[in-house]
């Protein structure tokens, strides 16, 4: 595996009273056998497709070949998308250095800039259509159903824009959508407009939900955006999915030990609030992404988990007061990678003019990395629970891996909470509303 899982942090033996017992904590386990042999079987016969992406090529050339057609001449590509539409993606081409001020590939200036627009802000969007170089701007529009509105009014939006600017005769090179497959009467409003613009559409899995689709062509164009080896992320996914296969019993799979710890603290001991914190800019992105992955497929019928998202080690001093002396409902997972001996070497002198000698001839990283040392080491003292998840290096197949580890730990938490981690009936009611409101009566 890529990384290695902890849960020591999170048991009674470990903290005391504060954290889970063994008996508590096996008995989840055995609940969990029956959900293990359930993802067997839907992998033997087909029925989850998130257990097949990682052995699928073909969509990789498909998005490659889409991808390159529409950078031709461009030197900004925007996607628009919002919630597992754009967070997934957003989380994968952080590794390639998007929103990560100076880091980027030496390559990446032979590519056009990447930028997600994922929250409708009426002034942000005419802003940035306004300010766009239009005739060199590409835009990829996601969604899944095809009729998310927020996704709609930016489509609509820039293809006003474009035809404004004179552009009309270049639409279809200038757009490309990301939906669902036609299916005989179900309206699809992104690929209606897409058909009647020439405007070319990739398929989305209509077997995978938003918030999971990060490894499915949604996540492969950012990441071949910020060029990345789509191959190696979906190898990183493969393997956690092998593991699933060759368990013989949720004890000795990675994510059901996961899922076992967070719910079990949930129910025994009030510990609702799961914290993720890795310690590195390029997992900023993935820590929104679990959020909205943990909260949308657990937060149902009065249970589940609020996840939280941090970021070691600026959060030490925005969050870490709270984590260590404020209630007892947080579960901390501290993701980390060895950063000792990497970034710059701090002179000795200015460590001895500033009183710092301890800093003097030591490097950046050496400071994070006994940071991320000493951060689950002080919860363990407090008598918190925490979790770390240690990666040899953070590459394509390490980020892959994490994702599907997230994914399945996710579903597995499903199973132990009672509840469906796939649908999502109160975001639903909300979009009802929310049409409702401007005057769809439907």
């Amino acid at each position: 595996m890529p990384f290695v899982q902890s849960i020591e942090g999170c048991m009674e033996a470990a903290i005391g009273a504060g954290g889970l017992s063994r008996a508590a904590f096996e008995s989840r386990l055995a609940k969990l056998d029956v959900a293990l042999a359930a993802l067997k079987t839907q992998y033997e016969e087909g029925t989850l497709p998130l257990l097949r992406v990682p052995e699928q090529s073909d969509d990789i050339a498909a998005a490659s070949d889409a991808l390159i057609r529409l950078s031709d001449g461009a030197k900004t590509l925007v996607f628009f998308g919002t919630g597992g539409s754009s967070l997934g993606g957003q989380a994968i081409a952080q590794l390639g250095g998007w929103f990560i001020p100076g880091d980027q590939k030496a390559d990446q200036s032979r590519r056009p800039r990447t930028r997600f627009y994922d929250n409708l802000d009426p002034r942000t969007l005419e802003s940035t259509l306004s300010s766009l170089d239009l005739a060199s701007t590409r835009f990829i529009v996601i969604s899944k159903s095809g009729n998310t509105p927020e996704t709609l009014v930016q489509f609509f939006a820039a293809l006003q824009a474009v035809k404004a600017a004179g552009l009309d005769e270049r639409i279809s090179a200038l757009f490309l959508g990301l939906t669902e497959p036609p299916v005989e009467g179900v309206n699809n409003g992104l690929r209606t407009v897409c058909d009647a613009h020439e405007i070319p559409v990739l398929d989305h899995n209509p077997g995978i939900g938003g918030r999971y689709a990060g490894l499915t062509n949604v996540g492969l164009l950012p990441a071949l955006a910020r060029g990345l080896d789509a191959k190696a992320l979906r190898d990183g996914a493969a393997e956690v999915v092998s593991r699933l296969l060759k368990a013989s019993e949720a004890g000795t799979f990675a994510p059901a030990i996961g899922a076992a710890a967070s719910i079990g603290l949930a129910e025994e001991k009030g510990v609702c609030v799961q914290v993720v914190m890795p310690y590195g800019d390029r997992l900023q992105r993935f820590a929104d992404w679990y959020v909205q992955l943990a909260g949308e497929s657990l937060g149902k019928e009065g249970r589940g988990l609020t996840p939280v998202a941090a970021l070691g080690p600026v959060d030490q001093h925005s969050k870490l007061q709270l984590y260590l002396d404020g209630p007892r409902d947080h579960l901390i997972t501290v993701l980390r990678t060895d950063c000792a001996g990497t970034g710059p070497i701090i002179s000795s002198d200015l460590a001895e003019t500033a009183n710092a000698a301890y800093l003097g001839a030591r490097t950046a990283g050496d400071l994070v990395s006994a940071q991320q040392t000493a951060i689950p080491q002080a919860l363990v003292d407090a008598g918190r629970p925490v979790r770390t998840i240690d990666l040899e290096r953070l590459d394509e197949y390490a980020l892959g891996g994490l994702m599907m580890h997230f994914m399945l730990e996710t579903i597995l938490s499903g199973h132990l909470l009672g509840v469906d981690p796939f649908d999502q009936p109160a975001v639903e009611a909300g979009k009802i509303l929310t049409r409702r409101n401007l005057g769809d009566r439907d």
